[in-house]
């Protein structure tokens, strides 16, 4: 009896010995246990605790398998369609904050008060193309009287050089004419040019005033329609409270949209009001330049027409003398 524990002792030293020098892999095959016979398999299988538990045939786990991935796979899919509904949310959220959408969407009010602006703005335009082409035909025509009165020496001669041309000079020669027709036997020279010098004066202010027509309006817009546009978002933006009040969030996306399309009536207002501003003083300027021309057509047709009271002053005396 002790021998044979002695030997089985000693076998399993050098079994243990053996296995350390081995590889790992092979260590590791060689300290699993023999696979068993057939004969022994089927006395395992027959059993009773072997029958009690039931076989799992490899059919059965690729199954098994196979139900698992089919449940992760339409996660996967519903977790990807949700992204993509975030992604696509999302993008029409940033669609609908356009101009015009923000425009429909915005209060009664505040959308009277762009469609005001709007007008305002399509005035100011209005009067900036019709003003540039109104000044370019009257200096062109002011400009060539000028020049045809260069040469005149009498106001019958500047009357004929100018023909049949409408416009102030021809305003100033026609008034000189009629003042020294309407003067006729009275010998006091400085009377006929005072009166004259007033009607060339109304003139003047006639041409200032026609020219101006809408300048006024210019003035308006560009004063008023930052105020207006800030109205519009005052009232907006008050609105967007009542509606966080009674949503009772303050979630960005919510309060967003109305913030927006409050701001859009400012946004509106500046842009009426710069340029009106911009045109305004632009043809301040211009009107300016374009009156001292006028007044360098009053002074011409004074001095014409001190020029035919000294010829009708020279026939007086040389008349008397004969």
């Amino acid at each position: 009896m002790n021998m044979t524990l002695f030997r089985s002792k000693a076998a399993f030293v050098l079994f243990v010995a053996l296995a350390s020098a081995l590889p790992p892999a092979q260590a590791q095959r060689a300290m699993q246990p023999a696979s068993p016979s057939p004969a022994a398999a089927a006395n395992q299988v027959s059993t009773p605790q072997a029958a009690s538990q039931p076989a799992v045939a490899p059919g059965a786990a690729m199954a098994g398998t196979a139900t698992d991935a089919s449940v992760v796979a339409p996660a996967a899919s519903e977790a990807s369609t949700e992204g993509g509904h975030a992604v696509r949310s999302l993008t029409t959220g940033l669609h609908e904050l356009s101009p015009w959408t923000m425009f429909l969407n915005a209060d009664i009010l505040v959308k009277a008060v762009m469609v005001g602006l709007a007008l305002a703005s399509l005035a100011t335009w209005t009067i900036l193309i019709a003003k540039s082409i109104e000044f370019s035909m009257l200096r062109r025509k002011l400009r060539g009287g000028l020049r045809k009165l260069s040469g005149a020496k009498s106001l019958a001669e500047a009357q004929l050089a100018m023909g049949s041309t409408r416009n102030v000079l021809s305003s100033l020669l026609h008034a000189a004419i009629a003042e020294l027709r309407l003067s006729q036997g009275i010998p006091n020279e400085a009377g006929i040019k005072e009166r004259a010098g007033s009607v060339f004066t109304e003139i003047v202010r006639a041409e200032a005033r026609r020219v101006r027509v809408g300048m006024g309006l210019l003035a308006t817009v560009g004063a008023i329609s930052p105020f207006v546009g800030l109205f519009g978002t005052v009232w907006g933006i008050m609105n967007s409270f009542i509606g966080i009040s009674k949503s009772q969030t303050t979630n960005l996306a919510v309060v967003a949209p109305g913030i927006a399309e409050a701001l859009l009536a400012t946004a509106v207002g500046l842009a009426a009001a710069i340029p009106a501003v911009i045109i305004y003083n632009h043809f301040s300027r211009v009107t300016k330049a374009y009156l001292e021309l006028v007044n360098r057509g009053s002074g011409v047709a004074a001095r014409l027409l001190s020029r035919d009271l000294d010829r009708s002053q020279v026939g007086i005396h040389s008349r008397a003398a004969e």
